[in-house]
């Protein structure tokens, strides 16, 4: 069984930086896609960034193109979601996910392509 386990949020002005870890456990994660994702309250789950296993390509859709890196580090089991240029609407609860299967073929951006999940790290970014 694989456990994932969010760090790094915070309150945070806009404009500014923060970084999330993910740590993973129990599984194979030199060999999982991981994903991030973030639930603002009254609003579904939206994708934020994805990573092949072995970090060699990545995915953003538009809205933090440019400000959000992922990254990971197989020796340690851990993704990272370097976040700058943050803005309010940037505030929710940050989720890592997982699947160990190829990144060719998958869908990235979509939730039920994920079979584990952490349990979120609050992200607050004030005006």
């Amino acid at each position: 069984q694989v456990q994932l386990v969010e760090s790094g949020g915070g309150l945070v002005q806009a404009g500014g930086s923060l970084r999330l870890s993910c740590a993973a456990s129990g599984g194979t994660f030199s060999n999982s896609v991981m994903g991030w994702f973030r639930q603002a309250p009254g609003k579904e789950r939206e994708f934020v960034a994805a990573i092949s296993a072995s970090g060699g390509n990545t995915y953003y859709p538009e809205s933090v193109k440019g400000r959000f890196t992922i990254s990971r580090d197989n020796a340690k089991n851990t993704v990272f979601l370097q976040m700058s240029s943050l803005k309010p609407e940037d505030t929710a609860v940050y989720y890592c996910a997982a699947r160990s299967r190829p990144w060719i073929g998958m869908r990235p951006a979509i939730t039920n392509e994920y079979r584990y999940w952490g349990q979120g790290t609050q992200v607050t970014v004030s005006s």
